[in-house]
Parts: C-alpha cells; sequence; structure tokens
C-alpha cells in the first residue's frame, strides 16, 4: 500500500528536501542540513549520500529517513521523486566538484529546483549547460557561496550601492588558510584527498576551492565585474598535483583595479577571508574571523565600527540578522541565510506571490558559471606566464 500523499502546497509549510552526497566522512553535507533547519524552512526527507548503493541507504536510514525515500544513487532518487505526489520542492547537492553537473542535470530535467555546492561544475561547458537548462525549465537555482548570506557582507553591498564609498577605485581579496601545508592528502585524510585529485576536484586546487569564494565576495560586495586578469598558480607542496597558492591581479569594468590571493600554505591561517573596499569618498573592510564587525573609514573622518544589529546597521544586514546585538552569528547562520531566502522564493512560486525582495541576493547558476569563467581564466593566464586574459561573460 502505497504512503504517498496529496501534493502539500499549505501556505507556510516546510519545504521537502532532498540530498545528494553528504554520508559518512563528509563535511559539508552537515553544515547543510544544520543551515537547512536552523530557520525551520526545510525538512530532509529523501537522500542519495553516497556513491556506493548499500551505504547511501545506511546512512539515509541514520538521518530517520524513510526506507522508501533512502536511495541508492541519485539517479534513482531524481526518478522516483520526480514520480511522487510528495515529491521534493528542493534537492541540495554536496558531493565533490566533479559529482555536481549530472545530479544537477538530472534533478533539473525532473523538475526539482536545486542547490549546489560551489564551485558550480569542474568545466565551463558544463555550467553553461546547467544555465540553459535552468532558463529552459524555468526552474529555481542556488549556489552556496555561503559568505552571502553575512548579515555585515550584505550591509557592505548595500552602502557600495547607495554611494557612501564612492567611485569603487581599489578591491583587495585574500582568503588564507594552512591546513594543506604538508601533504595531509597522503594520510587518508578524505576532505584532502578529493581536493587534491584533479579527477574529483577539477583543475583548480585552492582557487577552484577558496579562490572562487573570495572571487565571488569581491563581486557581490562591490557589484563590479572583472574583465581580465594576470594570475600565477603555485604549488608548494611536493608531490601534490593541483595548486595550493595562488596570486591574482584584477582589472574591474569601470577602472577599478584589484588584487586576489588565496593559500591553502599560508601559516598560521585558519579560515581568514578578508575583503579590503577603497572608493573616492571612503575606504571598508570585513573578515570572516570576526564577521560581526565591519570598519567604515569616510574620507578625512575617523573611522567608525559597525556592529551586527547594532547602531548604523541597514535593513539589509538587519534581515539576516537572527540574535540581538553581542550575540556572534557567523558561518553556519550564513549558510542558513541561503537556504531561508531559497525556501522563500520557492514558497512564492507555490503560493502564486512574489518573493520578498530581501531573499533576492542568493546567488544563483548565473554566478556559478561567472565562477567557472574565473577559473578558465585563471588557468589561461599562469599557464602563459601570467599575462594578462579576458574574463569571458555570458553563457
Amino acid at each position: 500500500m502505497s504512503l504517498e500523499i496529496k501534493r502539500d502546497d499549505t501556505p507556510g509549510r516546510r519545504l521537502r528536501l532532498g540530498m545528494v552526497g553528504g554520508g559518512p566522512g563528509g563535511f559539508i553535507g552537515a553544515v547543510h542540513r544544520i543551515a537547512a533547519r536552523l530557520d525551520d524552512r526545510f525538512e530532509l526527507v529523501a537522500a542519495a549520500l553516497s556513491s556506493d548503493p548499500a551505504r547511501s541507504r545506511a546512512a539515509a536510514l541514520d538521518l530517520h529517513i524513510v526506507p522508501e525515500r533512502a536511495y541508492g544513487s541519485f539517479a534513482e532518487m531524481a526518478s522516483a521523486e520526480a514520480a511522487r505526489k510528495d515529491r521534493i520542492d528542493a534537492v541540495a547537492i554536496v558531493t565533490p566538484n566533479h559529482l555536481h553537473y549530472a545530479p544537477a542535470k538530472a534533478f533539473l530535467e525532473a523538475g526539482i529546483h536545486v542547490i549546489c555546492d560551489k564551485p558550480l561544475t569542474t568545466t565551463l561547458e558544463d555550467a553553461q549547460d546547467l544555465a540553459r537548462t535552468v532558463r529552459r525549465t524555468g526552474l529555481l537555482f542556488a549556489v552556496t557561496h555561503n559568505y552571502t548570506g553575512y548579515p555585515l557582507v550584505r550591509q557592505a553591498r548595500q552602502m557600495v550601492s547607495e554611494g557612501e564609498l564612492g567611485a569603487i577605485r581599489v578591491v583587495q581579496v585574500e582568503y588564507a588558510q594552512d591546513w594543506l601545508a604538508t601533504p595531509l592528502e597522503q594520510t587518508g585524510q578524505k576532505q584532502a584527498a578529493w581536493r587534491t585529485d584533479p579527477a574529483q576536484s577539477g583543475p583548480a586546487g585552492s582557487l577552484g576551492d577558496i579562490g572562487t569564494h573570495a572571487y565571488n565576495l569581491a563581486c557581490f560586495v562591490t557589484g563590479l565585474n572583472c574583465r581580465e586578469l594576470a594570475a600565477e598558480l603555485s604549488t608548494f607542496v611536493p608531490g601534490r598535483r593541483l595548486d595550493d597558492h595562488v596570486q591574482i591581479m584584477l582589472r574591474f569594468a569601470g577602472g577599478a583595479r584589484g588584487m586576489l590571493w588565496a593559500s591553502q600554505v599560508a601559516t598560521g591561517n585558519q579560515n581568514n577571508l578578508r575583503l579590503r573596499i577603497f572608493g573616492e569618498k571612503g575606504g571598508m573592510e570585513w573578515r570572516q574571523e570576526d564577521p560581526n564587525c565591519l570598519w567604515f573609514a569616510p574620507l578625512g573622518k575617523t573611522p567608525t565600527l559597525i556592529y551586527r544589529a547594532g547602531p548604523g546597521a541597514t535593513p539589509a544586514a538587519a534581515h539576516a540578522s537572527r540574535v540581538p546585538a553581542g550575540h556572534p552569528e557567523g558561518y553556519l547562520e550564513g549558510f542558513a541565510q541561503l537556504y531561508t531566502d531559497i525556501a522563500e522564493q520557492i514558497s512564492a512560486r507555490l503560493e502564486k506571490r512574489l518573493a520578498a525582495a530581501s531573499s533576492l541576493l542568493v546567488p544563483t547558476v548565473e554566478d556559478g558559471v561567472a565562477g567557472m569563467q574565473f577559473i578558465s581564466a585563471v588557468l589561461a593566464s599562469s599557464g602563459r606566464n601570467s599575462a594578462w586574459t579576458a574574463v569571458s561573460s555570458g553563457s
């Protein structure tokens, strides 16, 4: 006897979420599950958590998913969920990079919205194909550049867009870690192993893992597009097959100049993402390791420290805040903000209304394509002795 129920589009209901990847030994899958539940907008009801069918089903059962929705593969899951009256509203894809494209394509073709970890794919061609599929199907596609969900990142974006810095002149962004300063991948550590394997990570190492985050953050806050770049990729750890350090000069449309540094061999750094922006009228600085503070320095005036939810906070910051000033918010809440905003967009479609404007800052498939265009340009530039290389546009 079937346990299926009628499709429930009741306003305000929890959305049904599926997950591909994120099984035993994974890190980011658990982060996505926490983020999806934090604001109580999603319920995880279906999953294909491993490439091994038996492990996939067992892991899903451990997460209290009913047996008939504990799938052995993403293909089985996409097909079965598409046929259900209570099918999932969205799927989160949290696999290694090489397994983003096929599941994303399958669920889009099944009529299901997609939430995908970054980078979007391992090739620009696959990313562009996903963008075309999104446009053809009209479905929602979110890329979890989670730092865009931080309250003061959104405040910084609003301040730049409202002209508080004036015309932007200089953009400096860096993402420094040291967890790959030794050949950790040779010890069997799962996260290091796949991130340094070209077959799973794609052609970019630290560039794809954290460089894309830095690039996305710079573009998100400033609203600028990079026209061309000059890059140097380096691999410092002997025997490593992908880059673990990257330095890039950036030329933005409109004349602004920038520099991006991303390294996973920067001794003494844990997760040091830092953005500095300088304009004609002022400058600002934000650090991920101190995310509840934003420095703003108007030209000729005393610099101001703006606190999340404190005096000077904008509506954009307030929308992404959950607790009063003095109670820190950070990594998990930033992820959760993306899930909450995409939930609002999905619910609006189910309820045949416009989504709240505050929910529309979630990175899209087009942002994912931009990330792959950035990777392609960096690889090309570094391969030509750091020659200036155009960053392609369009998908």
